[in-house]
C-alpha cells in the first residue's frame, strides 16, 4: 500500500467513524428513552460504540439517518435478548415476552409499563411509513418471529439442561436476530422489491447469519462459559472444526451474494461486509460488558 493509498483509507475511516459516532448518539438517546429495556449493567457505553462501529462499516455509504433502524433494531434486540436470556425465570416469563412482542408486531397496542414493547411499537411504526412495507411487512413479521421462536428453543434448552447437537444448534441460528435485523434495515433503505428478489435476498441474509452465528461463538467463549450461555465450542465441536465450517458456510454465502449484485448492489454489499467484519469483530472482542 503506498503512502497516498493509507492517506485515503484513513479519510474514508474516519468519515465512518464520524458516521458511527452520529448512530451512537443515537442509541444512547434511546437508551434513555427505554430505560427499562438498557439499565442492566452490561448495556455499557462500549456495546453502543461497537454497534454503531459494526453497522457504520458494513455500510459505509449509507448516513445516519440510513442506518438508524440497524441500529435501532440491532439495540432493542440486545434488548429482547437480555430479557428472555438472564431476565426469564420461568417458561412462562419467556413465553410472555415472546407473545406480547408478536402481538404489538401485528398491530396490538404497548403493554403499559414494558418498555420492550414501546420500543418495539415505535420500529413497527416507523416501518409501516415506508414504501416497502406492504411487501416486505409479512416478511418482517415472519422474522420476528422465528427469531423469538429460536430465542425460546435455546432457553429451553438451557434451561432443561440440554445439550444440543452442533447441527441442531447450528439449524438454530435465528436466536441470533441478524436477519430480523436485516429485514428492517431492508425495508428502511429500499423501495418495493420485486417479488422473486425476495426469497433471493432472505436466502442469502440467513446464509450470513449461520456465518456471524459460529463467529460470535468463537469470539465469545468465555463469556459463554461463564455466563452459562450456549456455545458451539461447548457441543463437541473444536475450534479447528467450527472454523473449517465458518468457510464452507461463508464460501457458500458469497455464492448467494453474487447474483444479488447487479440489482441489489448495497444490499449485497451491506451482506457481505456484515459477515467480513464480524469476522475480524470476533476475532478480538464482543459487544457485551461485563455482569
Amino acid at each position: 500500500m503506498t503512502a497516498v493509498e493509507s492517506r485515503m483509507t484513513a479519510v474514508e475511516s474516519g468519515m465512518i467513524c464520524a458516521v458511527a459516532g452520529q448512530c451512537q448518539r443515537d442509541m444512547r438517546g434511546w437508551a434513555a428513552e427505554y430505560p427499562g429495556l438498557f439499565s442492566a449493567k452490561p448495556f455499557d457505553a462500549a456495546l453502543y460504540s461497537t454497534l454503531s462501529l459494526a453497522m457504520a462499516f458494513s455500510g459505509p455509504w449509507f448516513d445516519a439517518k440510513q442506518l438508524r433502524m440497524a441500529n435501532k433494531v440491532c439495540l432493542w434486540a440486545f434488548g429482547l435478548d437480555w430479557l428472555v436470556d438472564y431476565v426469564a425465570a420461568s417458561p412462562e416469563e419467556a413465553e410472555g415476552v415472546t407473545r406480547r412482542s408478536l402481538a404489538v408486531a401485528g398491530g396490538a397496542p404497548p403493554v403499559p409499563g414494558d418498555d420492550l414493547t414501546r420500543m418495539l411499537a415505535d420500529i413497527r411504526d416507523e416501518l409501516a411509513a415506508s414504501p416497502s412495507f406492504p411487501a416486505l411487512g409479512p416478511v418482517w413479521r415472519e422474522e420476528l418471529r422465528s427469531m423469538l421462536e429460536a430465542m425460546l428453543l435455546e432457553w429451553r434448552w438451557k434451561t432443561e439442561g440440554r445439550r444440543p447437537s452442533f447441527e441442531e444448534y447450528l439449524g438454530n441460528a435465528d436466536n441470533l436476530g441478524f436477519s430480523f435485523a436485516f429485514t428492517s434495515h431492508w425495508i428502511h433503505t429500499s423501495g418495493p422489491p420485486a417479488a422473486a428478489d425476495v426469497d433471493r435476498i432472505r436466502e442469502a441474509s440467513r446464509a450470513v447469519q449461520r456465518v456471524i452465528r459460529l463467529l460470535n461463538d468463537l469470539g465469545t467463549y468465555e463469556r459463554d462459559v461463564s455466563w452459562g450461555d450456549l456455545n458451539a465450542l461447548l457441543l463437541g465441536a473444536t475450534r479447528p472444526e467450527v472454523e473449517r465450517r465458518i468457510a464452507a458456510l461463508a464460501a457458500r454465502s458469497r455464492e448467494l451474494i453474487a447474483p444479488l449484485r447487479p440489482d441489489h448492489p448495497e444490499i449485497a454489499g451491506y451482506l457481505e461486509r456484515q459477515m467480513d467484519f464480524c469476522a475480524g469483530f470476533y476475532h478480538v472482542g464482543d459487544y457485551w460488558g461485563a455482569l
